[in-house]
């Protein structure tokens, strides 16, 4: 490990670091702009100057490597005065937009001019003006604020993968920008707002409506999509101003997708703020809380349990499940089901239905094979990973399903589940890998063969020796946030009871008299007609308007809540703000529900909630961590079907009921997808 000298301090550092990195290490703060630690060295702002015994001139912090016996000094006034410098020259042709500009009090460079900026300028020519550009409609641009640090040329072409940016003409005439004019159209955008350290690039969304230190900010956890994302809420009023990222290097390092930051939106938009009942003349009426239960209880009273049925959707929490579950229980329902697309997971082994390699282990792994999943709009933190790793070498990808771009190049195996059979070439590659992984998507699991599907790929698993001690590379990925979460808790058919489709199929047939849906918005709401349907949800989407008594919960910013993401981590949202009207914690409703049906389930505050969570299953104890599983035996063999594997996502941008009711969202889908977006159930 090289020795060096840092303001008269020796210290010793890991070897391949840069001077930059070393004064970090050491506590040592040097100011930057180019220089990004998940981007490529630039070292073309010249901010992070120092001085260096022995060298003809100044150097590039981020750009020099340490080596023994360096002495650097970087708070000297010959430095110093070399950074007021570089200062100057970056504000002779910056504009002075800082009353009006949405970086104003987040931006490097207003806080670095307190330090090494001048009070007057000394150039008396006209600022330097360069037009804007237009990415689309979630990233604003003002080029003319623009300090040609290129952290977002790196970012897209080495991150998104989306290479579309880059510098045109050179010197004084230098322009950040796409080469042709166009949308940015990659599901990680949002990050440029974040890398950019001057206001360039800003959010649209946004833009205008708040200041910083207006804001509540609230440390929580994403749930549109089932990778878990650390995310921060930040809140004006009653109101989610936006979405930023949060640092987790197991889960999404410091990125968020798109869908994540800007779908917040739709949070204020088509809410259930109140219960509602039907009425005689089938039209749903505003009603108290006293009147919603007692109609529920009506309906129920004398209903033998096999004709009650229980179906938790892709956004509902452990706790609202775990509650839900016990209130099946009491009336003698054997009828539940988590798996709304009627994905074949089998509950019973819990390797089987999770990411065993984890998201940050995707960087240990040398080969992958993925089957029926698009991970680009699965989960575009999975797949940033993917592509994180395929750019550091000697990592092969071979695809089973759909041919798309996924940012890395792989090799298309086939089209569906016949090419599990022979896969060619790439079997050698699994065979002479160390650290081989598949991924199996929710498009191969929601297929009539699904349960044979998943035993294939668990033989498949098991022959190529991705199952090993120290590493399982079998991996499940889920795109719903409750799935994993509900197979932990066992929310599915006990014995004799009814699926997914079961249930519908009972509800067109009338052996289904009632069915509770719980967050549960993405089935045929038509097979649903003959039922009484309760839904409790947050939003006026499918589920509601199929519904005959409607229960207002909480969204996750609206709650703390327990969801358990992809890979088995439990990880829990905390409430930013109080859920609109008579709204209430999911888990709080259906408490409130089982006093009322003369069933009450234990629980009375969310501690006590969360201890029989931890109880039922030890995995809900271990917040934060992803808790390995034993190999076992799921999947059932049998034939597989000849149809090509379907994407599981048909628009990213669209999703759930809050993304849905986004009007971001809807602007991302006209402009990338060509206004081919799914309607919400109160569409005519």
């Amino acid at each position: 490990m090289p020795k060096l000298t840092i303001d008269g301090k020796e210290v010793e550092v890991d070897k391949g670091l840069t001077v930059l990195q070393a004064c970090e290490a050491v506590g040592i703060e040097v100011p930057r702009f180019c220089y990004h630690e998940r981007l490529s060295i630039a070292g073309n702002c010249r901010m992070c100057l120092v001085e260096m015994e022995r060298a003809p001139r100044p150097v590039a912090a981020c750009a020099m490597p340490v080596a023994d016996g360096m002495i650097i000094k970087t708070d000297t006034e010959k430095v110093r005065k070399m950074r007021r410098s570089v200062m100057e020259f970056l504000l002779i042709n910056h504009p002075l937009d800082c009353p009006i500009c949405d970086q104003g009090g987040e931006c490097d460079l207003q806080d670095l001019a307190v330090s090494y900026g001048m009070d007057r300028g000394r150039y008396g020519e006209d600022k330097r003006a360069v037009p804007d550009h237009d990415y689309g409609p979630l990233v604003r641009t003002v080029m003319t604020r623009c300090i040609h640090c290129t952290r977002c040329i790196r970012f897209v072409n080495e991150i998104a993968g989306v290479p579309v940016l880059g510098g045109t003409f050179r010197g004084e005439h230098l322009e950040v920008g796409a080469y042709v004019e166009r949308a940015i159209d990659s599901e990680l955008s949002g990050n440029l707002i974040d890398v950019c350290p001057v206001g360039a690039l800003t959010s649209k969304p946004y833009q205008f409506r708040a200041r910083p230190w207006e804001l509540r900010k609230t440390e929580s956890v994403d749930v549109l999509d089932a990778v878990g994302s650390n995310i921060r809420v930040d809140v004006r009023g009653a109101e989610v101003m936006r979405i930023l990222p949060r640092l987790n290097e197991d889960v999404n390092e410091e990125w968020i997708s798109d869908k994540t930051r800007f779908a917040c939106d739709g949070l204020k938009r088509q809410r259930l703020d109140t219960p509602y009942v039907r009425d005689a003349q089938g039209k749903l009426q505003p009603a108290a809380w006293d009147e919603a239960f007692a109609a529920i209880a009506t309906r129920l009273k004398g209903l033998e349990g096999g004709k009650i049925a229980a179906i938790a959707g892709d956004l509902a929490d452990c706790e609202s499940m775990l509650l839900l579950k016990d209130l099946m229980a009491s009336l003698g329902s054997p009828n539940l089901d988590c798996r709304q697309d009627g994905a074949a997971l089998d509950a019973s082994c819990r390797a089987g239905y999770l990411f065993n390699a984890t998201i940050a282990g995707i960087e240990q792994a040398d080969a992958c094979l993925i089957v029926g999943s698009i991970p680009r709009t699965e989960a575009p933190i999975v797949n940033a990973r993917l592509r994180k790793r395929y750019l550091q070498g000697g990592f092969k990808v071979g695809v089973v399903g759909p041919e798309v771009d996924l940012t890395y190049k792989y090799e298309h195996l086939g089209e569906g589940p016949a090419a599990l059979k022979s896969l060619g070439a790439f079997a050698e590659v699994l065979k002479a890998a160390e650290r081989p992984m598949l991924i199996l998507g929710q498009g191969a699991l929601r297929r009539p063969d699904g349960a044979a599907i998943l035993a294939e790929c668990r033989a498949l698993a098991e022959s190529f020796g991705m199952v090993k001690d120290g590493w399982n590379g079998f991996s499940v990925l889920h795109t719903a946030a409750a799935r994993v979460g509900g197979l932990d808790l066992g929310f599915v058919p006990g014995p004799g009871g009814l699926g997914t489709e079961g249930i519908l199929k009972g509800a067109e047939s009338g052996a289904v008299e009632a069915v509770y849906l719980l967050n549960a918005d993405e089935i045929d709401m038509a097979r649903l007609k003959k039922a009484f349907v309760i839904y409790q949800g947050h939003h006026g989407d499918a589920g509601a308007a199929a519904a005959d008594v409607i229960l207002p919960g909480a969204a996750h910013t609206e709650k703390d809540a327990t969801y358990v993401n992809t890979e088995g981590r439990p990880q829990r949202t905390r409430r930013a703000l109080f859920p609109p009207g008579e709204a209430r914690e999911d888990w709080a409703v259906l408490r409130a529900l089982s006093d009322a049906l003369g069933h009450g389930v234990a629980g009375d505050t969310v501690g006590e909630v969360r201890q029989r969570l931890a109880d039922a299953n030890p995995v809900f104890a271990a917040t934060g961590r992803a808790i390995p599983a034993a190999w076992g035996d799921f999947g059932t063999a049998g034939a597989l079907g000849a149809e090509p594997f379907q994407p599981a996502v048909a628009n990213f941008y669209m999703t759930d009921p809050i993304s849905r009711c986004s009007p971001t969202m809807a602007s991302c889908t006209a402009a990338f997808r060509g206004g081919k977006a799914k309607g919400t159930g109160t569409d005519g």
